[in-house]
């Protein structure tokens, strides 16, 4: 069977008859499987030479059409249909207030129209013209477990967070939203969350993902879009066409964490605590501790706070998300807001990058060999992301900012990560910082760094290792750009916190070493994210 054709109406405030016509001669040319009309098909104000017309057959739907109540009630004729079970004319199916729908084509739409009564305490709606829901309605949908296509009258809460889609204070001061919503879209996962905008303004929010609640679970993504009124004067958008293939497995570009993921994290033990996808990991665990760890399996991707599927994740800190990998501000950062905002960086600038194949190495991926493999498309859109990112804090700072950045890549890791920093431009120019990092690592009594690139065809072979990239740009003729390994033995003891520990010493921030003397308020971190997306617009290249 081919995938459904789709097209979706926003609210036609009584306007059946050119919202008909127009969808007919759409139809004609399209062939659309079935239309969706979010918000209100019928308003107080619907003439009744419109319902009759509705009701005779003499305006004719032209094609499958399904719709749920909105903000107003059903009139009167519509609601005794309603009520009666019977069908209110060819084509145009009532879903219901609360309902699960399997359509000829295999859609399964999940449903709940109208507001949230907050009045009820407890219990369902009854009458189903009626424009109001209860929370129980809502969750006892959660049982449906999943669906291709969720359809509510009120929008999710929050689920512009996370969003580079502008939504104006005006457009969202008029939404009416429920967390009980987010909730329901959390639990099933819709493929495609449509509702209706209150005002004449259409809202398409970047593709999320879901976090998964077990390892063989697949990656779920929701596309939430909110219609415009039809026929409104701003010709804001209020129809919309896609076609719905339940076989497409790929990841949208420019997709973001989940919206609704809770911001509140579950106490951890200290074992877990060493796997935070945003904070530098301790190993400076001794005894018991220790011992439990070696026994203890590394954690999944449901665990692992280097993962999307984790349920934990900070989605605030989430600054990019592209193909194969994605950015997140650090947990407690090295450098502040202001360490460089003499040099026109109003953002701490520490940075983690991260892939999205839960993996210990680049090489653990697949075959580094292969153009087609997750090895190695990872690799090259994290470098992407590093080298769009060092261009971004050159630019900003008129060059007077380099960059740092370091990996440890060992096949003890849970998850690989890349760690960026700035640091002023003329230590790498200098050679300052690389001495630093030589010094550093002769005080630890650590292998000596030689100077190489280490390419991806080489790393299979090449064994456990630590890597820092130092690049500077002067702007003009002079690009400063280097890398130094240290090889590291499988039974060598290194410290995770090395990287960050140079940095410090290099930028007088050892009073900061300790990350977790220097986290930030939920606030704060969300600044941080806004005003490092804000300057990275013209070198972020997951949304074109």
């Amino acid at each position: 069977m081919a995938a459904p054709k789709i097209i979706i109406l926003g609210s036609l405030n009584g306007q059946l008859e050119p919202a008909f016509n127009k969808l007919a001669t759409l139809h004609a040319k399209n062939n659309f499987s079935l239309a969706i009309l979010t918000g209100d098909v019928f308003t107080s104000d619907t003439d009744d030479k419109t319902i009759s017309a509705l009701l005779n057959g003499s305006l004719e739907v032209p094609l499958p059409t399904y719709f749920t109540i909105g903000t107003h009630s059903l009139p009167e004729r519509i609601a005794t249909k309603v009520e009666a079970g019977e069908e209110i004319c060819h084509n145009l199916h009532f879903l219901g207030k609360r309902s699960i729908t399997k359509t000829s084509e295999g859609l399964r739409i999940v449903t709940l129209g109208g507001l949230l009564d907050t009045k009820v305490v407890g219990g369902q709606s009854k009458e189903q013209h009626l424009p109001f829901h209860t929370d129980d309605d809502a969750k006892g949908l959660k049982g449906a477990n999943n669906a291709d296509i969720l359809l509510t009258s009120m929008w999710p809460a929050n689920v512009w967070n996370g969003s580079q889609v502008v939504l104006g204070p005006t457009h969202q001061a008029s939404i009416q939203s429920s967390q009980v919503i987010a909730e329901l879209c959390a639990t099933l996962k819709p493929r495609y969350h449509i509702s209706a905008s209150p005002d004449a303004f259409f809202y398409e929010r970047e593709p999320f993902l879901h976090q998964s609640s077990s390892n063989t679970e697949p990656a779920s993504v929701t596309r939430f879009i909110s219609m415009a009124p039809y026929g409104n004067e701003a010709k804001a958008k209020a129809m919309y066409a896609f076609t719905l293939n339940k076989s497409d497995t790929t990841v949208p570009r420019g997709i973001t964490a989940s919206p609704f993921t809770p911001k509140k994290k579950r106490p951890r033990d200290d074992d877990e605590a060493g796997y935070s996808r945003f904070a530098p990991h301790d190993n400076n665990r001794r005894g018991r501790q220790n011992k439990r760890r070696r026994e203890s399996l590394p954690p999944g991707p449901d665990k692992c706070y280097f993962c999307l599927s984790n349920p934990n994740i900070s989605a605030h800190m989430c600054c990019s998300i592209g193909d194969e990998s994605y950015i997140t501000t650090a947990k407690g950062p090295l450098p502040t807001s202001t360490t460089f905002a003499d040099v026109g960086l109003n953002f701490p600038g520490h940075f983690i990058i991260i892939p999205l194949p839960h993996a210990p190495t680049i090489p653990s991926m697949g075959p580094t060999s292969d153009p087609t493999s997750d090895a190695v498309k990872a690799y090259n859109e994290m470098s992407r992301f590093r080298e769009s990112i060092q261009a971004m804090i050159s630019a900003k700072s008129s060059h007077k900012l380099g960059v740092v950045t370091w990996e440890i890549s060992r096949d003890r890791n849970v998850h690989l990560i890349w760690q960026l920093m700035p640091i002023p431009a003329e230590m790498i120019h200098s050679e300052i910082a690389e001495a630093a990092f030589r010094v550093e690592a002769e005080n630890q009594k650590y292998p000596s760094f030689v100077t190489r690139e280490l390419t991806l065809e080489e790393q299979p072979t090449f064994g456990d290792y630590f890597r820092v990239w130092l690049w500077a740009d002067n702007g003009e003729d002079k690009i400063k750009g280097k890398s130094l390994v240290m090889p590291l033995s499988a039974d060598t003891r290194f410290d995770l916190q090395f990287g960050r520990r140079v940095i410090a010493k290099l930028l007088g921030l050892e009073k900061r070493f300790i990350w977790q003397d220097c986290e930030q308020t939920v606030e704060e971190e969300t600044a941080d994210v806004e005003a490092f997306r804000d300057a990275f617009k013209a070198w972020e290249f997951t949304l074109g």
